[in-house]
């Protein structure tokens, strides 16, 4: 049976200035299930820190510490009314009080956005679910970070008034292809080619894996004389010296040698002159 799941993002704001926030967890009320929770990002603190850098990491830890105890106390308060399980009745227009209490807006470095619904088989899996989503972050995967990039590349082209010269395309024959986001003609042949090339992955295995993919298809394109004579591969991944930044190195090499121009993806006025040109 499906239960009302109110639910509010724990939003943290410690520059009221500039309204830039990070979420950093879950509030969860399901009156029908007389359930009350709550999930705070624990330990994983950098990516909020680093976000903020003009920030002490002392100020968020010591900021999620007192918000934590104060969910804490809310939880108490939700069980005296009706939450716990060992108790029949809710009483409903208190734990609706607390509710809208918890959720009402508050000049605070740590706060919740406007409530919403979500209808749920389970309240608690629910929580959980919403936590990975708004959290954590579950969505982005590689497909997805790479269309992010591909978006980036297909606005600038908009703004060079570029974008009807460049179109989604399969680029090879019917023994070998492969996918392009944007791909110029000159009538039925491709000619030229943008691929933005996602490499910032934490696990230097998982890029080496997506970059060999590519460095696969460019050379199986090559070997059929299928490589349109201009290829631009825009990477964004690390460009430093450690392990991940060398196998980086090992992947645009071998994109080079294959006759593939390669640049940093943050080069975006390269990147607009090599279609233009």
């Amino acid at each position: 049976m499906n239960i009302a799941c109110h639910y509010a993002i724990v939003r943290f704001m410690p520059f009221i200035e500039t309204g830039e926030f990070a979420n950093v967890g879950v509030v969860l009320y399901a009156p029908n299930a007389h359930y009350f929770g709550f999930k705070l990002l624990v330990n994983r603190h950098a990516r909020v820190t680093n976000f903020f850098e003009q920030l002490d990491g002392k100020v968020f830890r010591s900021a999620m510490a007192s918000f934590r105890e104060e969910l804490e106390r809310t939880t108490q308060m939700f069980k005296r009314i009706g939450t716990d399980q060992r108790l029949k009745a809710l009483d409903r227009d208190a734990a609706s009080a607390l509710w809208g209490e918890l959720v009402k807006p508050k000049a605070s470095t740590l706060r919740v956005s406007e409530p919403r619904i979500a209808m749920a088989t389970d309240a608690a899996i629910q929580l959980n679910a919403l936590f990975e989503y708004y959290v954590e972050r579950n969505f982005v995967t590689r497909e997805y970070q790479e269309k992010m990039l591909e978006r980036g590349v297909r606005g600038w082209l908009r703004e060079a008034e570029l974008q009807n010269k460049f179109l989604p395309a399969r680029v090879g024959n019917e023994e070998y292809h492969a996918q392009f986001p944007f791909v110029e003609h000159q009538g039925a042949m491709a000619v030229k080619v943008i691929k933005p090339l996602n490499l910032a992955y934490p696990e230097t295995s998982k890029f080496l894996d997506h970059g060999g993919q590519w460095i696969f298809r460019v050379n199986a394109l090559n070997k059929r004389n299928m490589l349109p004579a201009k290829v631009l591969f825009a990477v964004e991944g690390p460009a430093d010296s450690t392990a991940r930044g060398r196998a980086m190195r090992e992947i645009t090499d071998a994109l080079e040698d294959a006759g593939v121009t390669v640049m940093p993806y943050r080069e975006r006025q390269r990147v607009i002159e090599f279609a233009r040109h």
